[in-house]
């Protein structure tokens, strides 16, 4: 099997069409969607030893799995195709947020008695809706960006620094703007629980990711390999909103 070409984001892998790309994106924004379905505003706790109960989001069980995806996509294809999967992501979440909101909204059928449920699950305000979306723009940029320029720094090695590197900045962010900006004054959220919140979403993340290292790694080295091609992102535009290549 070939080794993977190093590549520069714009020249070599200009219109170029991979193979496993899609599948990948896909498996971001189903990640994603789920993640904000399920989760997303349940605090649970686990007991310390002495009694102590630390409180966390029980989305920490499965969001960061975007985050190793996003990891993925932007060591293999580049921060050009990650940022446009992260905007597939980004309309996603709006499209799903609205047609909750109108699912919701619909008089439920004579004598249906789950509306009362339904709109407690599906039923998020547009305050929780719009951290949402807040925090994982902020977030997966912010991870995306960061993996992208510690892989030019570290001329593609110790993969592990930029993967935890990035997910700690990333994922701090992600937690720091969400919880906040969601839950903040809210009846049955002290001040407490939520930074308890918001520093456990940080820890868990970032030690999933830990965990996962060999598994990004295998998945990593086998999309390489399959797709023949490493990205640096030396000549990339990192801006967010732009796809043009730096002169």
């Amino acid at each position: 099997m070939n080794e993977p070409v190093r590549a520069i984001e714009g020249t070599e892998v200009a219109g170029r069409r991979f193979r496993y790309f899609d599948l990948v994106m896909a498996a971001f924004v189903t990640i994603l969607l789920l993640s904000n379905i399920i989760g997303a505003s349940k605090p649970s706790y686990i007991t310390l030893p002495g009694g102590t109960e630390w409180s966390f989001g029980a989305g920490v069980l499965f969001f960061p799995v975007s985050y190793i995806i996003g990891d993925v996509l932007t060591e293999v294809y580049g921060y050009a195709r990650a940022r446009r999967v992260i905007w597939t992501g980004f309309a996603a979440l709006i499209f799903m947020a609205f047609m909750a909101w109108v699912v919701v909204s619909l008089p439920p059928a004579a004598d249906w008695p789950g509306q009362e449920s339904y709109e407690f699950v599906f039923g998020n305000s547009w305050r929780i809706v719009l951290a949402s979306m807040t925090a994982f723009w902020v977030g997966e940029f912010a991870n995306s960006f960061v993996l992208a320029k510690m892989k030019v720094w570290t001329k593609g090695k110790a993969l592990w620094s930029r993967t935890i590197g990035s997910t700690i900045v990333g994922q701090g962010l992600d937690s720091l703007i969400f919880y906040p900006l969601a839950f903040y004054g809210l009846a049955g959220w002290p001040i407490e629980q939520l930074w308890q919140v918001v520093l456990s979403q940080w820890f868990f993340k970032t030690s999933w990711e830990i965990v996962l290292t060999p598994v990004t790694y295998g998945v990593i080295g086998f999309l390489k390999r399959r797709e023949g091609v490493d990205v640096y992102d030396s000549e990339t535009d990192f801006s967010p909103f732009s796809g043009s290549r730096r002169s």
